[in-house]
């Protein structure tokens, strides 16, 4: 993270607005592509939080899940024009990811709701309350409906 670090360092000095989302991308689809190009929208360098895939065996998607290993997840992002730069954490939340980068605007896709305020709200933005008490912006950016990585593994089975 250290890396990433310098780098949000060296972009605020040049007046950057950093943003960052977050994700499994097991199984990349367009409705991934919507929302980072949306998140990259919101400002100048976008950065790309990925769960480890001890994090996503925790997140219960199912016994085989994440299908793609995390250094395959990140290299797919990090080869996308709209993302400046990933980072992996571990834990079951961006939570610390998001205190330690502090980014200008925190997006998430429209199954999360930017008005809930409380965390144990299954909609609740983990990192929200920290960005918007540093003056930053929540910003939900709309999903491409049918489209995730969990839909297209149940349709691959079933064929």
């Amino acid at each position: 993270m250290s890396e990433v670090q310098a780098l949000v360092a060296t972009w605020r000095k040049e007046g950057a607005t950093v943003v960052l989302t977050n994700g499994v991308f097991d199984v990349f689809h367009v409705g991934h592509v919507a929302v980072l190009e949306s998140a990259a929208a919101q400002g100048d360098k976008l950065i790309v939080a990925v769960n480890g895939d001890a994090s996503v065996k925790r997140l219960g998607k199912g016994p085989d899940r994440p299908l793609n290993h995390e250094s395959d997840r990140m290299a797919v992002l990090a080869a996308l024009r709209c993302v400046d730069a990933v980072v992996l954490f571990d834990e079951d939340t961006p939570l610390s990811v998001v205190k330690t980068l502090k980014p200008n605007v925190l997006v998430k896709g429209g199954d999360y709701d930017a008005l809930e305020k409380d965390p144990l709200h299954p909609r609740y933005i983990v990192g929200s309350a920290e960005v918007r008490a540093s003056g930053g912006r929540v910003v939900v950016v709309p999903v491409v409906p049918g489209k995730s990585s969990t839909e297209m593994i149940e349709r691959i089975r079933r064929t």
